[in-house]
């Protein structure tokens, strides 16, 4: 792919004034008083039922008692790789009603994958507060003759093109494992699924020979002992998982995860962001939020400013892009 990002070529300086753009606001656009002082809608860009709907509800049920009893509505805008949810966000007003639940797909890269998006998902977001990441797995079927990330590799080497599964064309299991091949030198052919569910199904009958999911959706499966864990791709190994290997210690810098936080539509006032941020922040904090993101979505919490968060979908960004254009990923 030939094409370039219209921000790609940004540097430390452009990046500075990305930020001030995001940040900025027409004096009339100003927060007044105390937010929230209505209910606000969280738009998430996929269907109910999988981990981002998952952290959404567990935010929304929390919200209340950090937000003077207002409420958070959620609502599903599945479709698209998320980027449905996003075109929606982005043409609403940026007062604080709305809001979304980021994914990297609809608030980065979105725009790489489909040059012809409406909008541009690196300037028509506010980004307010990371939430979390979830950490993503290296499975494969119980009956392939590898066990970890070196015999996988080597397995492939002597086999050819091994075909491997994934949810979704420029999902983060797709570029992760595009990245990984890349890395390792091997050739694997991609097999697209429709979901993370249909994906394990892939596993469990052999139908692929690996994918790569969140370990939420697949800790299940390894610990009926229907599909196994060959690696994480988190830095350092997952709680969950004991005895499983980062792959970054075979193959150094392959590391990813998705990621959530909380955004709004571009040109929000700096003073109402710092609102939101705050309260998201004490959400994060609560006990119940962490213990669902930690033991059922085996993930961190993090929190944070909202520049700190910017900067982290810049670099996520800055990460995939390229990729993507090497690869001629699309959608």
């Amino acid at each position: 792919m030939t094409d370039r990002h219209p921000n790609a070529a940004l540097g430390r300086r452009g990046f500075a004034a990305l930020a001030a753009g995001l940040f900025a606001a027409p004096s009339g656009l100003r927060a007044q008083g105390s937010w929230p002082d209505r209910p606000v809608r969280l738009i998430v860009p996929f269907g109910a039922g999988g981990a981002i709907d998952t952290l959404s509800r567990t935010v929304a049920n929390a919200f209340p008692a950090v937000a003077g009893g207002q409420t958070l509505v959620v609502e599903n805008r599945a479709g698209a790789g998320g980027t449905i949810a996003g075109q929606f966000v982005a043409q609403q007003r940026p007062d604080g009603t709305t809001l979304m639940m980021a994914d990297l797909g609809a608030n980065a890269i979105g725009r790489e994958l489909n040059p012809r998006l409406p909008y541009d998902p690196m300037t028509a977001f506010t980004p307010i507060c990371h939430l979390v990441n979830l950490p993503l797995v290296l499975a494969a079927p119980v009956s392939l003759p590898a066990n970890d990330a070196p015999s996988l590799f080597a397995l492939a080497r002597e086999r050819g093109e091994l075909p491997y599964a994934h949810p979704g064309v420029g999902y983060v299991g797709h570029l992760a494992h595009e990245l990984m091949i890349r890395r390792a030198n091997v050739r694997m052919v991609a097999v697209p699924y429709r979901s993370g569910a249909e994906m394990l199904r892939s596993l469990v009958a052999a139908e692929t020979t690996c994918g790569i999911l969140t370990v939420s959706t697949t800790l299940p499966m390894i610990r009926e002992g229907r599909v196994k864990a060959l690696a994480v791709l988190s830095p350092e190994p997952v709680p969950q998982l004991p005895g499983v290997r980062p792959l970054a210690e075979t193959l150094p810098g392959v590391v990813a995860s998705v990621w959530h936080g909380i955004v709004g539509p571009a040109g929000m006032a700096p003073d109402l962001v710092a609102q939101i941020n705050a309260v998201f922040n004490r959400i994060a904090e609560r006990e119940e939020v962490r213990r669902s993101v930690e033991e059922v979505q085996a993930g961190r919490v993090v929190g944070g400013s909202a520049e700190a968060f910017a900067a982290f979908i810049r670099a996520e960004y800055e990460r995939w892009a390229p990729l993507i254009r090497d690869a001629d990923i699309r959608v």
